[in-house]
């Protein structure tokens, strides 16, 4: 076993492990609105449907308009829904104020529970504070590992940036990479940043930090083509999310270099790409598990009193790498949309 393969399974077995079970109890767990909201009907779900009475809750995130990650976290949180008999209703916006004012409409509309992702914590802070003062129940997902109990909320669902930055730089040793650019598409992002941070803590070569504009993809391409071509010695580009990755294949072509592109984070196009040898691997959080969790954690909460992870600890739905050797199992999801 790997360095990296040893540090998953030593610090995620525990939660995983926990996140399998509630699965199997209950069996019998996207672009961005722009800020609009949206009831999901979650028609997909195969499990049957629950006889609790019905709940509202709230799904809000910092998803930025085209980001196809966020689909997959929705349509885990509409299966969710639909087995809950829960109606769901999902918003999003990448900036923090107006995320936070988004949580506050649902406040306002008395929800039974709203699931939030934390990218920029201290923005969320107070809202959070005046939901708990209103008795509606806030869990997290995604982004805010670091941050969720300080801000109160009951439980989190997601990965563990750091430990997953530090797997991806054993990864890059294993490849023989020397000089790698990571590429951070939004500042201010703790979860980007620990991704980037925990990469060049075990990567035994060279770390640069490439900031872009991750809402202006041709701007994207063009800042990663002018750093290639600036620094023909790069031999891999880093980028935090499937879209990215996707373009800076373009900007390698562009720059006529022979670098690398491995990732953070999948969608069905990056998948091909892994496939067709474009990509040379990607790291899975299992956005769609992280919905799915997030959205019937709230049930449970509510009908049984349940705290996944006992209020103390996250459930970690990942690091785990895609690459040649298991990208064909993964496809079959993907082309479905749900990884």
């Amino acid at each position: 076993m790997d360095r990296s393969s040893h540090v998953r399974s030593r610090r995620l077995a525990p939660v995983v492990a926990l996140a399998a079970a509630a699965a199997l109890t209950l069996a019998g767990c996207s672009s961005s609105s722009g800020g609009k909201k949206a009831e999901e009907g979650g028609d997909n779900a195969s499990a049957g449907k629950a006889t609790t009475p019905r709940m509202t809750v709230a799904l809000v995130t910092h998803a930025p308009p085209g980001d196809t990650f966020w689909d997959t976290v929705r349509k885990g949180a509409q299966a969710a829904a639909a087995k809950d008999n829960i109606e769901l209703v999902y918003s999003s916006d990448p900036n923090a104020g107006n995320q936070a004012n988004l949580v506050q409409n649902a406040i306002d509309q008395k929800v039974d529970g709203i699931a939030i992702t934390l990218a920029k914590p201290d923005a969320m802070k107070d809202v959070v504070g005046k939901a708990k003062q209103a008795g509606i129940p806030v869990v997290g997902l995604n982004s805010g590992l670091s941050d969720w109990k300080s801000l109160g909320l009951l439980e989190f669902f997601g990965q563990d940036e750091s430990v997953a930055g530090e797997a991806f730089g054993d990864k890059l040793n294993a490849t023989g990479a020397k000089k790698i650019v990571c590429v951070i598409h939004e500042q201010g992002n703790v979860g980007l940043t620990q991704r980037c941070d925990g990469v060049k803590k075990t990567f035994k070569g060279t770390t640069e930090t490439l900031y872009v504009n991750g809402t202006d993809m041709p701007s994207v391409k063009s800042t990663i083509t002018a750093k290639l071509k600036q620094d023909s010695g790069i031999d891999h580009v880093v980028t935090l999310g499937a879209p990215f990755a996707l373009t800076a294949v373009q900007s390698v072509s562009d720059a006529g270099g022979k670098a690398k592109v491995a990732t953070f984070d999948l969608n069905k196009q990056l998948v091909a790409g892994v496939q067709d040898g474009s990509i040379e691997f990607a790291v899975d959080q299992q956005p769609y598990l992280q919905g799915y969790l997030a959205v019937d954690s709230l049930w449970l909460y509510k009908n049984n009193g349940n705290y996944s992870g006992g209020g103390e600890q996250p459930v970690l739905t990942g690091p785990a790498f895609v690459d040649k050797s298991n990208v064909d199992t993964i496809a079959a999801f993907a082309a479905k949309g749900t990884r």
